[in-house]
């Protein structure tokens, strides 16, 4: 019975895509099933924007890497940078830039396609690049590819990232949730709300600054939790769970659903100054 089914499905899309050629031109078939990959279309979008200090900076539904440079600056510089096989193929996907002096939001959204370029089309694919005042305050959602982001002044929540995270530095509330990949935060401080780490596949270095107080509360992890440094101590109590505290105690860090191992280590003063410098 469920060869017949199977069969008669089969039967069914073949005719349907029958139908489909037979009402299009035989050359625009063979070019939207068969791309030639080494055929590769880019666009390219550049923008400016002036920002206040404390700006809300928001990244949603990114297929593609993110790359985020700081300074002490107002003016926020973007770069897009699209991929696609054909200039067609770029319609399947856009991305919107909305912006006004205290908020930067970059989205990327599916195209107007029609029916079968949405089954059978290739997806592009985008590349964000952004130099942006370092006094704001960061959120991403959805990216595809790795994160990179230079020092900022504020707090930070990155979320459901397949590709490596990585943020010199932050201060304030901290979020990281849902990453498929290797996470390095520097944490200069830790707001009120603490920082939270869950749900991610991958090792974890968090870059204490000095004279940094907080508690560590660390379970459900499939590693270990380490540090070399001082003024961080770390308890098991049991298996798969760590607390502990750095400095003198105070906001929480917490992670869960970790697989991979957490790590605390020093800023290395140095190198972020060889880093700041090499940018000028």
């Amino acid at each position: 019975m469920k060869r017949i089914i199977i069969l008669v499905a089969l039967l069914v899309i073949a005719g349907l895509a029958g139908i489909v050629r037979s009402h299009t031109k035989t050359s625009d078939f063979d070019k939207l099933v068969s791309r030639n990959a080494a055929e590769q279309t880019r666009e390219e979008t550049r923008q400016t924007y002036e920002l206040a200090p404390g700006a809300s900076v928001e990244l949603s539904n990114i297929n593609g890497a993110v790359k985020i440079e700081t300074a002490d600056t107002k003016t926020a510089e973007v770069l897009i940078e699209r991929f696609a096989v054909s200039q067609e193929a770029l319609g399947r996907r856009k991305v919107t830039v909305e912006a006004d002096a205290n908020s930067l939001r970059i989205q990327g959204e599916k195209g107007d396609v029609g029916f079968f370029e949405r089954f059978f089309g290739s997806n592009p694919s985008e590349r964000v690049t952004l130099k942006l005042p370092r006094q704001i305050a960061l959120h991403t959602k959805g990216v595809n590819g790795s994160v990179m982001v230079g020092d900022i002044d504020g707090s930070v929540d990155v979320h459901g990232v397949n590709g490596r995270v990585q943020i010199a530095g932050f201060s304030g509330q901290g979020e990281f949730k849902g990453i498929n990949g290797n996470v390095s935060v520097g944490v200069k401080q830790v707001g009120a709300d603490g920082l939270d780490l869950g749900g991610i596949n991958g090792n974890i270095e968090l870059q204490l600054a000095d004279k940094l107080n907080a508690d560590i509360d660390v379970h459900g992890i499939n590693g270990s939790v380490s540090s070399d440094l001082s003024d961080v101590m770390i308890d098991r109590s049991k298996h798969g769970r760590f607390t502990g505290r750095i400095g003198a105690g105070g906001s929480s860090i917490n992670a869960k659903g970790i697989n991979g191992n957490v790590r605390f280590t020093r800023v290395n003063v140095q190198t972020a100054a060889a880093d700041e410098k090499a940018k000028e």
